[in-house]
């Protein structure tokens, strides 16, 4: 949509026509082909998360994330009860279907429905799911709860800008890089500067698509691999 002008010639942006408020998101289960998405549940997820984390034998996942490695289990609880079972960040679990088990997290976080802004944040993906239909399933499931159930404006993705892989995956799952922050904030006694993407709800449509075709199961071969990439579809829907 094209910016307007206001009555004295000034630029503005667009009307925002009977804008309501969203809805924070739920904690109900979303049902995927390859995964679920779940509230996480100390209980129930932590020991199989801990199990998942840990086939990263060189702990690589952790480096730029805030907190970890976890070395004990018990480290890993205390701190996932007492840092991941809030409204913001709001973590969940995802679940492999074939295993039924907890091979990964993430989470909404920075929500703020009153303008439907929404961010999906804290990652982490055990090699149990890297590379595979879940991890693009997953990302799908939670953008199409912010978009098509909740009605947000924009769904954010940020991340170190030296975390390669993350940019990466952010420009593959349709996210549009949007600039660095320098200096945004201090990690780990270091520095980082931060990426920022999003996908905005005039983006959707396509991208919704994209991610139905790429996911449909005969975009697969025997071994699990795909036919075409996400990005194949993407350029055919745009």
């Amino acid at each position: 949509m094209n910016n307007t002008k206001n009555k004295l010639g000034q630029a503005t942006g667009f009307a925002v026509d009977n804008w309501q408020a969203c809805q924070w998101p739920p904690r109900q289960t979303i049902e995927g082909r390859y995964c679920r998405i779940e509230a996480y549940d100390p209980d129930r997820h932590n020991a199989d998360l801990f199990e998942a984390f840990a086939k990263d034998s060189e702990q690589g996942n952790w480096t730029y994330l805030p907190y970890g490695p976890f070395d004990q289990f018990e480290d890993f609880d205390n701190w996932s009860r007492s840092a991941c079972q809030g409204d913001d960040p709001l973590f969940h679990s995802i679940i492999d279907k074939a295993s039924d088990k907890p091979v990964g997290m993430a989470s909404y976080l920075r929500i703020v429905p009153d303008v439907g802004v929404i961010e999906v944040g804290h990652i982490h993906f055990s090699p149990l799911m890297q590379k595979t239909a879940i991890s693009t399933e997953a990302m799908y499931l939670m953008m199409k709860r912010v978009f098509d159930e909740l009605g947000y404006r924009r769904y954010e993705w940020k991340c170190d800008s030296f975390n390669a892989p993350s940019c990466t995956a952010a420009k593959r799952l349709g996210f549009q890089f949007e600039g660095i922050f320098r200096q945004a904030t201090m990690y780990k006694n270091r520095n980082r500067d931060t990426a920022w993407f999003a996908i905005i709800d005039q983006d959707w449509p396509v991208m919704k698509q994209a991610f139905e075709r790429w996911l449909d199961s005969d975009n697969f071969d025997q071994k699990g691999c795909q036919k075409q990439s996400l990005k194949d579809f993407v350029t055919t829907e745009a």
